[in-house]
């Protein structure tokens, strides 16, 4: 049966948009006595999908592996399969990745034995189980999100900052912005959300997590491709991540303050 949360938690959704996807899959996992649960993540536990949405879904296994082929025998049963890949680039190979057609949508599925459930970030809705199997499983464990570890974003923080000062010195303005995206993404983003009382995510839905002040700071840290917008963007983007170091992190955190002086130093000497 579907679990309580399963309209109550899509209704915002177009009638049938995604009901009709995840009733069907439910009924094709219960047919086949490997699969005991079926659970959704992401903005389903909260409720806050709408049509621009995916859907992640948790398919938990008997077995302690489950080949490729039968993980996509299992997407293809689904619904119209244009297209899927592991995602082992996201660090997840259980993680099967798909696109539907009619409606066109995708969808997460990741492949989880059931003793490994104890070991995850959120606790997922229970939309389909067998025997209480995955609601035990929950009970008997706690969701725990990560977050970064504060001394290892110090401890590399000036080296990155030297590394892109001299790309821009050299006027290598691709590599910069691309740069300044993954401080954004590893370093700045994660400690605003923090900051801010939210889990550190990633940049996923930003704009209405964080409010106005550090988005005004994030869009500060991007840069047009030009020698004076990339080092304008870099300094802001050390002047952001000096104000979240002091609000954030703890007097455990070992500040590398010579790098950091001498760093800023070689700053204020570029030309813009």
């Amino acid at each position: 049966m579907l679990g309580n949360n399963f309209l109550t938690n899509s209704i915002i959704m177009k009638p049938g948009y995604f009901e009709d996807y995840v009733r069907s899959f439910s009924n094709f996992l219960s047919s086949d006595n490997e699969f005991l649960a079926l659970a959704a993540g992401g903005s389903w536990i909260d409720g806050h999908m709408d049509r621009y949405s995916d859907i992640d879904l948790v398919v938990v296994h008997r077995s302690a592996t489950l080949a490729l082929k039968k993980r996509k025998s299992v997407a293809e049963s689904a619904g119209n399969l244009l297209a899927c890949f592991t995602g082992e680039h996201v660090g997840e190979p259980r993680l099967l990745i798909c696109l539907y057609d009619h409606p066109l949508l995708h969808v997460d599925l990741k492949f989880v034995y059931l003793p490994d459930i104890a070991s995850r970030v959120e606790d997922p809705v229970v939309i389909w189980e067998r025997e209480n199997v995955l609601t035990n499983e929950l009970k008997n464990s706690l969701a725990a999100f990560p977050y970064p570890d504060f001394q290892w974003i110090e401890d590399r923080f000036w080296v990155w900052i030297h590394y892109a000062a001299t790309k821009i010195e050299r006027g290598e303005f691709f590599e910069t912005t691309t740069f300044l995206s993954f401080l954004q993404q590893t370093v700045l983003e994660p400690l605003a959300l923090i900051n801010n009382e939210q889990l550190p995510k990633g940049v996923r839905k930003l704009e209405m997590l964080l409010p106005q002040t550090d988005l005004q700071f994030l869009k500060s840290t991007m840069a047009e491709h030009n020698r004076s917008s990339c080092l304008q963007a870099l300094l802001n983007a050390v002047q952001y991540y000096l104000d979240l170091r002091v609000s954030v992190m703890d007097s455990s955190v070992q500040f590398n303050r010579p790098a950091e002086k001498a760093v800023m130093d070689y700053l204020a000497k570029i030309p813009v």
